[in-house]
């Protein structure tokens, strides 16, 4: 019979219902409190609780095949067997009674298991026919299925299911731990080992050396953690869509971050620009994350064995002191878990650096998944040297100056030497030559250390300075780091100066800072029999290139120096051991020669600094002048005539006096920063002429222009404080908030902004009381640009045509000044009524009719050109005014009627009278009783004054810059019987104060100064 049709027969449907009358009715819990319970307390028919006897079982067994057999289609076996495969399934049925497990045991042995188990306790059936044997079989499976599943409903299961987990869990664990105790778990060791390893890492290379120079009371260690500061590696690459007509773009990110965007970096940097600083970094970083394994290999270590080293011998190859586990470097490797930091490409010969890439790329490919870092000078290799490896080339690019500043402090910090912090920033500023000396780590360290060590002087003259970067550059930097030389060339120092200074000369003669290599070859070439070196010409110059640290390859087949400041110092060094003096004086006129001029006077002897000086001084011109005194600094040893000379002719220009005079000086460029003086020992117009100069140059200089001005900015002259706040736009806006105008005492003085930054800027600083806003800017941006907006006590808007509603300037709870001047879309004046406003000006606006609500004013300025009528009818009436501007709009319509309804008024300043006012609105005039001081911005016309009567209550006159008639100013003193004083606006001519004073017998007469 086919299985499929004898499985149809015996569903589940006809055998359920007849095996759950086999068992007893469940009991509570799991059976535990004497022994497991077995199948035969299970069942109904064996034991204490019987229900169903053998006869009953017999003829359960007995149903089920007559139901079997009476299904439809084939029978299962041949009907004369009913009775003996019923008999054989009912003794089946009866042997679970003697079945010695409990329910979990026999759903643990399963359904066709338990069947055997059955079949075999059961007596053996004789006589059937395989189709009736298979039946019984079959239906002994079916029925020990729909057993378990019966027992795995019961609760009692359930609970002694978790009791048997529950002890077979606590067994295994048992084993397991006997087990562990015997024998260690795999990787304990290696962890074990890496716990020791990674600090020692962050250990090690946490310090920075600097190399090559002396200091007496410097360390030449510094923490790494304290003194490193994040530097930007840039990668050019094209648009992805990579169109013909697309530019290359540059991408930027802090360098430490390389390894983050790429796992294995090319990363090219000239000498001393950090990439030995940040291996470590990237070593220290990835020990104490603990996330990655680092291994820092530098290659001038390695390349001593002769082999480089197998992964095993990563550690001893650097000379670590620890012995890690057999097998753990590879274990790390093959794990994906490594940091490979492969340092110095650049400082092993030409021949090894192949070897090196086949080595370096033998352990990728064997180890994928790790990262790898490996650093090069620029000129070591080719580019895109190891790109067909999946290698991302980067550049470590020059600090710029946010980075020297935060270098600088770190160092100090470092140092604990906070108080040379300071002046050595003002120097990087203000002295361009060395700023563009500071521009990688290194210089940047020599510097600070040799500033420090001078106890806050740099070495009197540059050239010192200069000398120990040479020395360090060319010689002990690389000595002192264990390097040998690299291309069979063997040149001392004073052999690579006379090269360098002649490959400087000639760029300095020739106006450029680039030459092409051919041009450079043959210069070299000329100088080897001079200098005796090893090797050809194109030998020495690559050896130049890789290890001196002052020439680079910005482009194949070009090559210029480091800094430019190099150049100009070796190019006048050789022009002065040539004789060539004349050379330099004739190019004096020449901005880019300023530098090698000075480097010229450092460089010369003493007689020899006297012909330059004076040369300079015979030209009798102020830019030369001040150039032959930025020479003194370099000039050591000088004759004294000459230096007092230099110094009597230049004391004529520093400093300047006036605003003129700041003017003309700045007109000789950024080099005046270096000279200009101050604070200390200058009067009031002389400092406001300093840093009028100094703002002049901030466009061209910034940092040196900052540099000056960061100095008076604790001057309490009012009109120093003016000039510092009105040179925001010069500079950078945060920056210069920061160090300059959130430190300016705040009395009487506005501060004007004019852009989103300067308005951003404001929440970097203390609160101003004074602002002065141009521009188109929301009143919204402008409150939320106000820190405290309680602070602010006078607001002028200017040129702003966003405004419209002023309701928003209720925020500024405390305003008691306001001004509009061309805010052609304001209105709601009366929406300031709440506010404590005594002085409001405004000329057209869209709508001024609330201002007759402001109760509370006492100084007004008009402009606007009201509909007619009289004053009364448009300005507020009781409001105490006692100043009072109106402006020729104001005039034009209203002319002084009704200005007799503010007898408090004291001032009257009146614009654009022209022919205006008749004999009606003088004699409001007249009417004032505490009137005692008259504005004229403009000279009223003769019919006019004719028209004015006598006022004697005028005290105070003011007079406009416009010369006036004789006549016309007879006049006008006769109407004013009563003058003490008066102040005329001086025009930019000669004024004729005499003529005035004449005029005026009875009054004093000055000049306005605003």
């Amino acid at each position: 019979m086919e299985p499929a049709v004898l499985g149809g027969k015996l569903a589940s449907s006809l055998i359920a219902p007849l095996v759950k009358r086999l068992f007893v009715a469940d009991g509570p819990g799991a059976g535990l409190t004497d022994r497991p319970v077995r199948l035969s307390s299970l069942v109904s028919f064996k034991g204490e609780k019987r229900v169903l006897g053998e006869k009953d079982v017999r003829k359960l067994a007995e149903h089920f095949v007559e139901r079997a057999m009476d299904s439809p289609g084939e029978h299962p076996f041949r009907s004369a067997e009913r009775t003996a495969v019923a008999d054989a399934l009912a003794r089946r049925l009866l042997a679970l009674g003697d079945l010695d497990m409990d329910d979990v045991q026999a759903v643990r042995l399963g359904h066709r298991e338990l069947a055997r188990q059955l079949g075999h306790n059961a007596p053996a059936p004789d006589g059937l026919s395989t189709d009736a044997r298979y039946f019984l079989d079959s239906a002994t499976e079916w029925s020990c299925l729909q057993i378990l599943e019966f027992f795995t409903r019961r609760s009692t299961f359930v609970a002694r299911t978790l009791v048997e987990q529950t002890r077979a869990q606590a067994e295994l664990i048992a084993r397991i731990d006997e087990l562990i105790a015997r024998s260690p778990r795999p990787g304990a060791e290696d962890r074990s080992f890496e716990r020791r390893y990674l600090p020692y890492v962050a250990e090690r290379h946490n310090h920075i050396t600097i190399y090559g120079i002396d200091l007496r009371d410097s360390p030449d260690r510094w923490p790494l953690e304290v003194a490193y500061l994040s530097l930007e590696a840039t990668d050019d690459r094209a648009f992805p869509d990579d169109r013909a007509d697309t530019a290359a773009v540059t991408r930027q990110l802090p360098a430490e971050e390389a390894l983050l965007a790429y796992d294995r970096v090319l990363l090219r940097g000239d000498a001393g620009s950090g990439k030995t600083t940040l291996v470590q970094w990237l070593a220290v970083t990835a020990a104490r994350d603990g996330d990655r394994i680092p291994y820092v290999l530098p290659l001038r270590t390695l390349i001593r064995t002769g082999q480089l080293p197998a992964p095993a011998a990563f550690l001893t190859a650097v000379g670590c002191p620890l012995s890690p586990p057999d097998g753990w470097t590879e274990r790390v490797l093959t794990a994906g878990r490594a940091l490979v930091l492969v340092d110095g490409l650049d400082e092993i010969p030409s021949a090894d650096r192949h070897r090196t890439r086949d080595w370096l790329l033998s352990l990728i490919r064997a180890f994928p998944g790790n990262r790898w870092l490996l650093t090069s000078r620029p000129t070591a290799v080719r580019p895109d040297w190891l790109a067909s490896e999946g290698f991302h080339e980067l550049t470590l690019a020059p600090m710029r100056r946010p980075e020297v500043k935060t270098f600088v402090e770190r160092w100090h910090a470092a140092a604990q030497a906070p108080e040379y912090e300071i002046p050595l920033l003002d120097s990087l500023r203000t002295k361009r030559d060395l700023a563009r000396l500071a521009t990688n780590p290194l210089m940047c360290g020599l510097i600070c250390a040799l500033h420090r060590e001078r106890r806050g002087y740099l070495p009197t003259g540059r050239k010192e300075l200069y000398d120990a970067a040479l020395t360090m550059l060319l010689t002990r930097r690389d000595r002192e780091r264990g390097m040998d030389t690299l291309e069979g060339t063997e040149l001392g120092e004073e052999a690579q100066l006379e090269i360098l200074q002649r490959l400087a000369y000639a760029l300095v003669l020739s106006g450029r800072t680039e030459m092409d290599e051919e041009t450079a070859e043959g210069i070299v070439e000329r100088c080897l029999p001079t200098v005796a070196g090893q090797g050809d010409a194109r030998t020495v110059l690559r050896d130049l290139l890789l290890r001196s640290g002052l020439l680079r390859q910005p482009a194949d087949g070009v090559l210029d120096f480091v800094h430019r400041t190099f150049q100009d110092y070796l190019g006048a060094r050789y022009a002065v051991e040539e004789g060539h003096l004349d050379v330099l004086t004739s190019r004096a006129d020449d901005t880019q020669w300023e530098d090698v001029i000075r480097m010229g006077v450092a460089h010369a002897r003493p007689r020899e600094r006297v012909v330059l000086l004076r040369q300079l001084l015979s030209r009798d011109e102020p830019r030369l002048t001040l150039l032959a005194l930025a020479c003194l600094e370099h000039a050591t040893a000088l004759d004294p005539g000459v230096r007092a000379e230099v110094e009597e002719r230049a004391a004529a220009l520093i400093p300047p006096r006036s605003t003129r005079d700041a003017h003309a000086v700045a007109e000789a460029g950024p080099l005046v920063l270096e000279l200009l003086p101050g604070p200390d020992g200058l009067t009031d117009e002389e400092a406001r002429a300093v840093t009028v100069t100094a703002s002049v140059l901030g466009a061209e200089e910034p940092a040196g222009a900052l540099a000056v001005l960061r100095r008076f900015r604790a001057h309490p002259d009012l009109g120093v404080r003016r000039q510092l706040a009105g040179t925001w736009e010069r500079f950078d806006t945060e920056e210069y908030a920061v160090e300059v105008l959130d430190q300016l005492l705040r009395d009487d003085l506005f501060l004007g902004c004019a852009s989103p930054e300067q308005l951003a800027a404001l929440r970097v600083m203390r609160p101003w009381h004074r602002l002065s806003v141009t521009g188109s800017h929301g009143l919204n941006r402008i409150v939320d640009a106000v820190v405290d907006p309680d602070s602010l006590e006078v607001l002028t808007l200017a040129g702003n045509h966003d405004v419209k509603s002023l309701y928003d300037l209720r925020a500024f709870r405390f305003l008691n000044r306001l001004s509009l001047r061309d805010c052609f879309e304001a209105r709601d004046l009366g929406s300031l009524s709440e506010l404590p406003l005594t002085d409001l000006s405004f000329g057209e606006i869209e709508d001024p009719s609330g201002l007759r609500v402001l109760h509370g004013l006492s100084r007004l300025s008009v402009n606007h050109q009201f509909p007619g009528g009289s004053l009364p009818d448009h300005l507020p009436l009781d409001s105490p005014l006692q100043y009072l501007y109106l402006g020729p709009e104001t005039l034009a319509a209203t002319g002084l009627r009704g200005l007799g309804h503010w007898p408090t008024l004291t001032t009257l300043s009146l614009d654009g009278v022209g022919d205006t006012l008749n004999d009606t609105d003088w004699q409001q005039v007249n009417s004032l009783p505490a009137l005692q001081n008259l504005v004229l911005s403009t000279f009223p016309a003769y019919d006019a004054l004719d028209s004015m009567p006598e006022l004697p209550s005028i005290t105070s006159l003011r007079l406009p810059d416009r010369y006036m008639a004789q006549h016309h100013v007879r006049t006008l003193s006769a109407r004013l019987p009563g003058l003490r004083t008066v102040t005329v606006n001086p025009n930019d001519g000669e004024f004729p104060i005499d003529m005035y004073a004449d005029l005026f017998p009875g009054a004093r007469v000055t000049l306005y100064q605003p």
